[in-house]
This record gives structure tokens, sequence and C-alpha cells, in this order.
């Protein structure tokens, strides 16, 4: 019973509020006040790899949260195809993260920076797509053909 209880959770929460978090956990509790500390961490590398062509790749903080927040987009995109009503509270709830981004993107100071804006695009696109591919998938559930208005 508790393994399909998380799963239900898994299905109803935007993982990308996951992303959000840990962003606000770095932000807010890490480097309070100190908006260009947090550039510089973010960008630090954390380790590097060489490539057969010579050349280094500097991985910092802010390539691996952008990374795994594109790893959690697929999958809300995959959990988009649903159309029950867990995935309508899903859909809600992303909007809710989506405005929260916004928000903090706009007013909250060390929120005001391109990975966070990458962050914030890819709350957008859950929204949209999301919605989008619900719609589809519904249409395609429920058989709907051309003529009835609003399925066109």
């Amino acid at each position: 019973m508790r393994g399909s209880s998380l799963l239900t959770a898994l299905v109803v929460l935007p993982l990308l509020a996951f992303a959000l978090i840990v962003y606000n956990l770095v932000i807010l509790i890490g480097f309070t006040g100190q908006p260009d500390a947090v550039d510089a961490w973010m960008a630090a590398p954390i380790f590097t790899i060489s490539m057969f062509s010579g050349d280094r790749w500097d991985v910092s903080f802010a390539d691996v949260f952008m990374g795994l927040s594109l790893a959690l987009l697929f999958v809300e995109m995959t959990k988009a195809t649903r159309t029950d009503s867990l995935a309508i509270i899903n859909h809600g709830l992303s909007m809710l993260v989506c405005v929260i981004c916004i928000i903090e993107f706009v007013a909250v100071r060390g929120f005001t920076n391109s990975t966070f804006f990458m962050l914030l695009l890819m709350t957008v696109f859950d929204v949209v797509a999301g919605f989008t591919i619900t719609i589809v998938a519904a249409k395609r559930d429920f058989g709907s053909s051309a003529g009835i208005v609003g399925t066109n």
C-alpha cells in the first residue's frame, strides 16, 4: 500500500518543484545576502572532463543542475500523456510552480541569473506542453472526430 501512495505522489507532484526546492535551498540557506558569491560558486568547476579533441570541459554546479532539471522535464512530458484526474491536479500544481518561479525571478534577490531563468523556462514549457499533450491525448482516448465543437 505504501508503494502505491508514493507512486501517486510522484504522479501528482510536478518534479520540477524538486529542482525549485534545491535551488531555493542553495540560494536562501547557502548564500544569504551574497548574490555575487552565488554566481561565482555556481560557475566554479566541480570536475573537468578531457575530450578526445584535447579540449577540457569544466562542469559546474549550474551545468549539473540544468542537466538534472532537463531530465525531470522529460519525465514531466511523459507524465503529461495521462488523462486521469491526477494529471489535472499535476497540471495545476505545475502552474503554481511556474508562478512561484516567475515571482522569485522578478522579486527575490539572488534568483536573477541565467540558470534560474532556464529553470523558469522549463516550468513554462512544462505547463504549456502538459496541457497541450493532455488535450491531444484526451481527444485520442475519447475518439473525438472532426466536426465536434472544439475538437478540430
